[in-house]
């Protein structure tokens, strides 16, 4: 094993990774933020009636009057600012290098990378063709003009982005931390799913389905990532899903609350969040089988075994 292992070598006082959380969000919600602002006042500039809009629902794009995959990437961008800023820090701060909070080896394996992705975007084609023909009502066509290419280039070139650093966040950098305070692998896994549920907590659909229903969900994900780091020892099957998972949302369905506003080909009138909720669940379960399966994993068992320190590993405060 060497993910949580490696958490080991460098610099690892626990206020050194609470600092450099703090400061990544920070980057990301002010330099990241500076398109959006920039967008925002020159629109207010022109029309002061929609500071009053913008406040009410700051992240209702249109009220900006962009194309929409123009809205998107200004979406994005904070997550590129963020990730970028990780990069930066985690080196001075902590001593290992970014490639090394990825599994702990210093190579990435892309393989588990794209068949992970590969999967989790089957399985969500299969959930999306199910539920249409159980309940065609509830899809409106939305969108099968050209602007569907513009919109498959801003994901697939973007999301990535966005799903590597919160994977490298929560499943790389937190995880690790909280493996040197813990010395186990279920307070860390634990402990990253709630805090990956509470970095969402400001997501507009939390304002319309409500805190507890969507926190279900939102924590949910974050299980299922951290079971799949833990279980192939790295986050690259992570990340591959997570990317996966926004990449065919974005392109293929959305709805009026929706975090990332698209012009997607389908959108849902109606959702659900505990509907949601149990398909996530059971696809969840199925995308592991069938990872252990492709990976050949090893028994359950790894998920309640310590984290010890490499014999050679000199910790550092």
């Amino acid at each position: 094993m060497n993910h949580l292992e490696a958490s080991f070598t460098g610099m690892n006082s626990f206020w050194r990774y609470i600092v450099t959380f703090v400061a990544v969000l920070a980057v990301s919600n002010t330099i990241g933020a500076l398109p959006l602002l920039v967008a925002y006042s020159i629109k207010a500039a022109s029309d002061p009636s929609v500071i009053s809009s913008i406040a009410a629902n700051p992240n209702d794009m249109s009220i900006l009057g962009l194309d929409p995959n123009v809205s998107l990437l200004m979406m994005l961008f904070p997550f590129v600012a963020g990730l970028v800023a990780f990069i930066l820090f985690v080196k001075p701060m902590n001593g290992r290098s970014f490639r090394m909070i990825i599994n702990g080896t210093g190579k990435i394996r892309w393989n588990r990378y794209f068949i992970s992705g590969a999967v989790w975007l089957a399985l969500s084609a299969a959930y999306l063709l199910i539920y249409h023909m159980a309940d065609p009502s509830n899809f409106r066509l939305s969108n099968t003009s050209g602007t569907l290419l513009i919109l498959i280039a801003v994901t697939v070139i973007f999301i990535p982005f966005q799903a590597a650093f919160e994977e490298t966040l929560f499943r790389g950098y937190l995880l690790q931390g909280f493996a040197v305070l813990a010395r186990n692998r279920w307070v860390p896994l634990i402990m990253t799913s709630v805090l990956f549920g509470l970095m969402h907590a400001f997501n507009p659909e939390v304002k319309e389905f409500g805190f507890t229903d969507m926190m279900a969900q939102y924590v949910l994900f974050g299980l299922i990532f951290g079971v799949i780091t833990l279980f192939d020892d790295g986050i690259e099957a992570a990340a591959g899903a997570h990317a996966a998972n926004n990449i065919f949302l974005c392109i293929m369905v959305t709805h009026r609350s929706s975090a990332l506003q698209t012009p997607a080909v389908y959108e849902q009138i109606s959702v659900s969040p505990w509907m949601e909720f149990t398909a996530l669940l059971v696809s969840g379960i199925i995308f592991i089988v069938i990872l252990r399966v492709i990976f050949k994993w090893r028994s359950v068992s790894i998920l309640s075994g310590k984290v010890e320190r490499p014999p050679e590993v000199v910790q550092v405060p």
